[in-house]
């Protein structure tokens, strides 16, 4: 069983280069964010082609979060079920083949001390919450996603340099360790502790790819019960390459039966 996760930075500008990938890949499910599109005009008939069933939270020009899955997706959820939580578009849970899975696109925060920061701070505090009102740590349980957090210095090109800015900051390693005490595991250093392995990288570096100055931001969190499971967990590194590509690559888990 292979599961995938993505920010698009698109799905429709995105969508060849996606159909192409999935034609070549073939996952059993494929978690998609910042869509960028309102649900009623994501391109469903291209992937409901290819045998996926699908859930979406989306807006206009923001944010959005998708589940493709070749096994029906039941239990629903999209955001945090919180009347007072603003709709961001940023979260869906389904349930399929056995697993329940969370995929998030977790805010950036742009700029350490401001507002927008302080709301990535009580975002993840929200969705630790979320996790633990909604999900059992005894049963399979995965988390995955742009999750915006580099959380160690192998998981960021520079850390001396980079330490106490957005994304590789003690505040938001606080938060993501909180999270991670529901009994997630990341799925690719269960696999590889010591490799430095990136799965983002800014396009306002010139030639970042390939000078490796890039970020592991893109995870697969995994409870107990599948980390024996895992037979690989890979970063697709070329389709970061070619014409139009987005700035993130994808990550794949693939677990036994």
């Amino acid at each position: 069983m292979k599961i995938s996760t993505y920010n698009a930075a698109s799905v429709r500008a995105r969508l060849p280069r996606i159909l192409a990938w999935l034609d070549e890949n073939q996952p059993d499910i494929l978690a998609i964010q910042e869509t960028k599109v309102e649900d009623e005009l994501f391109p469903r008939e291209e992937f409901a082609a290819r045998g996926y069933h699908l859930a979406l939270n989306g807006q206009k020009g923001w944010n959005g979060v998708a589940l493709l899955s070749k096994t029906p997706l039941e239990a629903v959820r999209r955001g945090f079920d919180d009347e007072w939580w603003p709709n961001d578009a940023r979260v869906i849970a389904a349930e399929t083949a056995g697993i329940s899975i969370i995929n998030t696109y977790v805010p950036n925060g742009t700029e350490i001390g401001s507002d927008k920061f302080e709301y990535k701070l009580r975002w993840m505090e929200r969705l630790d919450r979320f996790i633990r009102e909604h999900f059992d740590p005894s049963k399979p349980v995965i988390w995955l996603g742009d999750i915006n957090v580099a959380p160690t210095p192998l998981d960021v090109y520079d850390s001396p340099k980079l330490l106490g800015g957005v994304g590789h900051h003690p505040e938001e390693f606080s938060r993501l360790h909180e999270i991670l005490k529901f009994g997630f595991s990341d799925a690719y250093r269960l696999m590889y502790p010591e490799v430095r392995q990136y799965t983002f990288w800014d396009f306002t570096l010139m030639r970042a790819l390939d000078k490796g100055l890039g970020w592991r931001i893109d995870h697969i969190y995994v409870t107990d019960v599948l980390k024996n499971r895992i037979l690989d967990c890979q970063v697709d590194m070329d389709a970061r390459r070619g014409e139009k590509p987005s700035d993130h690559t994808y990550v794949t888990v693939e677990l036994s039966d």
